[in-house]
């Protein structure tokens, strides 16, 4: 089976000192399309969640990723909770920094309960089943 590059998980302090330019601050009401210039030049875009119920930061992850072909650091913001990393690292986000009070063991530990995926996603185009690297058709 194909090993996917991890979701990075970070703390606060981490994020304020990791120092990448130029970066591209979305609002999680944007339309990364608009901003097709400023993304592609960018080190780093990251998108907002104001609240864990406000899931509109993944859909501005898979067009930045599958659409505008993004290959550089995608990090989510904001209210970032453990069991949101899975579904953040199938959209496409490669870095996340999360809510003060959250332990990274926690957050490893949630990220390691699910090895593989049926579904295709911005990190595997094509279903499990239809991947024959991964041994299974």
């Amino acid at each position: 089976m194909k090993t996917v590059a991890r979701i990075r998980v970070l703390s606060a302090p981490d994020h304020a000192a990791d120092a990448a330019t130029p970066v591209l601050a979305l609002p999680n009401d944007a339309d990364p399309l608009t901003y097709a210039a400023e993304i592609a030049g960018a080190a780093r875009v990251e998108l907002h969640f104001p609240s864990f119920t406000d899931g509109r930061a993944y859909s501005q992850a898979y067009l930045v990723r599958r659409r505008l072909g993004f290959k550089a650091d995608l990090r989510a913001t904001g209210e970032v909770l453990i069991d949101q990393l899975l579904q953040m690292e199938r959209m496409g986000f490669s870095s996340a920094v999360l809510k003060e009070g959250i332990g990274h063991e926690e957050a490893r530990r949630q990220l390691d309960r699910f090895a593989a995926f049926y579904q295709a996603d911005v990190t595997c185009a094509s279903p499990l089943r239809d991947n024959e690297e991964d041994g299974i058709t």
